[in-house]
């Protein structure tokens, strides 16, 4: 009795400590680089300052830049929840066949790097584009690139967001009772008058969060800000900071942080109306979700698929044929023919190139040194989640809550934050981590931490209570419960959530692009180096590497469909 005691009393001061640290950790890679931003941004020797804060709102390039940030988010968020929700509502209730296979193909564009979609539409509509001079449609050499504008921003920003849209708006479909519909086309209600009566009203939370997510996104997006703004003369807040912390080095840390606040005010702005208005829309549902229905499209059906092939098809394939063409050309501008195909590019990226061959090395490490501790911490965090202490369960949720927030705001604002908190050394150690890989690492254990929390946490909400109960009864100790109980059936989910943490820090160039130096490159720097530096060949063929990578990736996580909960994977269900 007294060995069974000190057992127990032994294991609940390792879920103690182990709760301690976990916590302390979400606090001091997520919490405190941002305290350490609004502090830098708002306070001087003082105390609360909001001279500078004023004064940048006076600046007229930030004035200008700031506009722009919310023109093209608003106006292209607007767009994506438009083509999102109608993708959605086609796919989720109709009787439109090879339904996988389109889910997939929709939300492909969100798993490509937004630097990446950039590069590969500036090769697809410009007047050197290889596919459009084989067709004879190029704009003549010489003239402006259709997409060297606002609305060419817009066009992409609402093409890259839309499938968070669709993600979302097909998510809330699946949850509906299908007594409502039932019941309404028993009284006799068409499809229309379903959807404008039923649907899109209790559509609204969904909806209104889908603009929100992809507002938040276009506002942080760096890639497609600056290959097609910069052009453009249309700067854009991220642009902004990238360019100044570039041009004036770290001396001018004070006044970007200022700048990242504002960033950072505009997206907890759009949060919290997002979450106010929620509230007011909020609709409570009776009746367990069921599979969505499947309105019969009658003749239209082969029209409605072959618009909605048409639009994926030029979405991906486009783009995709001159990423592809341009990376076979020897140089960019040449028309694709027997003459002049060549496989060099590859070579060069692939073997030749040192910078090429450390960001594949760089990029691989740290995305999955990422995803492992980020898999280990979700494990952990995800059990407090669902603790029985009350106690326990609000430090997770405090932890959580951090880890959401650094997700949600802009990349670079956490950029800003990192290189604020690592530039001077370390205590004690005596070691700065800026301008080092570790720095990027710990970025992204930052960022990506609640992508892979997600499905871990869930798959803990699932679980009986009785497991842990039956795990203490016969002895096991805290670490023996989590290594031989809760790891092997949450393995599938926390491997699922590390493939996706893995997926988007390989590819991301948002985060990485003021923490990277010499050494230290990324996949999605080099990238965006190379086109911003007019190795256009080059960016194309690290480009189509990358999207082919994606697919594979993506591909993989098919296999972990039938072994993780319902919805961890996004386009199966």
């Amino acid at each position: 009795m007294s060995d069974s005691r000190t057992r127990m009393q032994s294991a609940s001061s390792s879920e103690k400590v182990t709760l301690l640290l976990v916590v302390t950790g979400a606090t001091l890679i997520c919490g405190l680089p941002l305290l350490l931003l609004f502090k830098t941004g708002l306070t001087d020797t003082t105390g609360l300052n909001v001279g500078p804060l004023l004064e940048a709102l006076q600046n007229r390039s930030v004035k200008r830049a700031l506009w722009h940030s919310i023109e093209s988010s608003f106006l292209s968020a607007l767009a994506a929840t438009v083509l999102g929700t109608v993708l959605a509502l086609l796919i989720g209730l109709t009787n439109i066949r090879a339904k996988g296979l389109l889910v997939f193909l929709i939300l492909l564009p969100m798993m490509i790097p937004p630097h990446v979609t950039a590069i590969a539409w500036i090769q697809a509509l410009g007047p050197a584009s290889p596919v459009l001079r084989w067709l004879g449609l190029a704009p003549e050499l010489g003239s402006t690139h259709p997409l060297y504008s606002r609305e060419g921003l817009v066009l992409l920003l609402t093409l890259q967001h839309s499938p968070l849209v669709f993600l979302l708006t097909r998510a809330a479909l699946r949850s509906f009772p299908r007594e409502l519909s039932d019941a309404a086309r028993i009284s006799g209600a068409g499809a229309f008058t379903m959807l404008r009566r039923i649907t899109l009203p209790l559509l609204g939370p969904a909806l209104l969060a889908g603009f929100a997510l992809a507002f938040v996104a276009a506002l942080g997006n760096f890639g497609i800000n600056a290959l097609i703004g910069i052009p453009a003369r249309y700067t854009t807040l991220p642009v902004l900071v990238w360019r100044r912390l570039a041009s004036f080095g770290p001396d001018i840390l004070p006044n970007v942080a200022v700048i990242s606040v504002i960033l950072a005010f505009v997206a907890f702005t759009a949060i919290l109306l997002q979450s106010l208005l929620q509230r007011r829309m909020r609709a409570s549902l009776i009746g367990l979700p069921q599979d969505p229905l499947a309105i019969s499209l009658g003749r239209k059906r082969p029209y409605i698929e072959a618009v909605i092939w048409l639009l994926v098809a030029s979405v991906l394939l486009l783009p995709a044929a001159s990423l592809l063409a341009t990376s076979l050309v020897r140089t960019y501008g040449l028309p694709l023919s027997l003459d002049t195909l060549t496989l060099e590019n590859f070579v060069e990226v692939l073997w030749r190139q040192t910078v090429t061959l450390r960001a594949f090395a760089n990029s691989t490490f740290v995305a999955a040194a990422a995803a492992v501790l980020i898999a280990g911490t979700s494990l952990l965090l995800g059990y407090f989640l669902s603790h029985r202490h009350r106690a326990h369960r609000r430090w997770a949720e405090f932890a959580l809550t951090q880890t959401e927030i650094a997700f949600a705001v802009p990349g670079l604002v956490m950029s800003i934050a990192f290189i604020l908190a690592f530039i001077r050394p370390l205590p004690l150690v005596n070691v700065s981590l800026y301008g080092s890989l570790w720095i990027i690492l710990l970025a992204y254990l930052s960022v990506f931490l609640a992508v892979g929390l997600k499905p871990v946490a869930a798959a803990f909400l699932q679980m009986d209570g009785s497991l842990e109960d039956a795990a203490k009864v016969s002895g096991a100790g805290f670490f023996r419960r989590i290594t031989r109980v809760f790891a092997p059936l949450t393995a599938p989910s926390a491997a699922s959530g590390a493939i996706l943490v893995f997926l988007t820090a390989y590819n991301e160039v948002t985060v990485s692009a003021l923490l990277w130096s010499t050494g230290n490159e990324t996949i999605g720097t080099t990238i965006f180096n190379y086109e911003d530096g007019g190795y256009t060949t080059l960016a194309a063929a690290m480009s189509a590497v990358v999207v082919a990578a994606t697919v594979l990736i993506m591909l993989a996580m098919n296999v972990l469909a039938k072994r993780v909960p319902a919805g961890t994977i996004p386009w199966k269900d």
